[in-house]
């Protein structure tokens, strides 16, 4: 017999993500049009929040004035959390890439329906274990890959956006892709350009990538992904 999900279901009788969809007490929506800010570095911070449609991007501004970008936050993911073990101030800035969806939680409802309901509870749960397993998985990549590896695993984990099961669409620009992986601009121009003469990604203003990339990574040869 096929599987089927089991649903999660709130004592309200909703979904998890049908209650986030809700605006309710402490629970606000609002839409963000492209390149908006939702809140800056140093910020209070007393609120989550939850994307239901676009893509965030977060980044750390150090002392000297640079900034770089930490992370990308799609659909079904929740951001700013930290206030709920105790950060009082915001430590990066977060920005809509595109238009956004999303949904803001105080700190007080979002604690009190953790303790209420254990369905979405398990759900925020299992949100937070996956992403600190992406977060390890990324400090491995760090520490032991070279760049343009580096740089094919962030595309391919990119590309995972995307809901069809075709080319997915990337629109982030070369220096975006540098600061995330750890390197230059000069060295991301590099790679892309080796990537579609070899056929793993479209590049054109924005990138489409390609189920043999994955292949490429998967095979693990230097040849096709090389060390430096």
């Amino acid at each position: 017999m096929p599987y089927t999900p089991q649903v999660q279901v709130l004592e309200d009788g909703s979904e998890p993500r049908a209650f986030l969809a809700q605006a309710g007490a402490g629970k606000t929506i609002e839409r963000y049009a492209r390149n908006q800010k939702i809140f800056s570095q140093g910020d209070l911070a007393d609120t989550v929040f939850f994307i239901q449609q676009g893509k965030v991007k977060i980044t750390v501004l150090s002392e000297l004035g640079k900034e770089a970008v930490v992370g990308i936050f799609t659909e079904g993911q929740f951001f700013g959390e930290g206030c709920l073990s105790g950060a009082e101030l915001r430590i990066a800035t977060s920005r809509a890439m595109e238009e956004c969806l999303i949904t803001s939680i105080t700190k007080k409802a979002m604690l009190a329906a953790l303790g209420r309901e254990p369905e979405f509870s398990g759900f925020f749960i299992a949100y937070l274990v996956s992403r600190n397993s992406r977060i390890e998985d990324d400090l491995i990549d760090q520490l032991f890959n070279s760049s343009e590896r580096r740089l094919a695993r962030l595309l391919l984990r990119l590309a995972n956006f995307g809901q069809d099961g075709g080319a997915i669409a990337i629109t982030l620009s070369q220096e975006t892709l540098a600061e995330m992986i750890g390197t230059t601009r000069s060295r991301v121009s590099f790679f892309m350009n080796k990537f579609r003469k070899q056929g793993f990604i479209s590049y054109n203003g924005k990138i489409e990538v390609h189920p043999s990339l994955l292949d490429a990574v998967l095979r693990d040869k230097p040849h096709i992904i090389g060390d430096e």
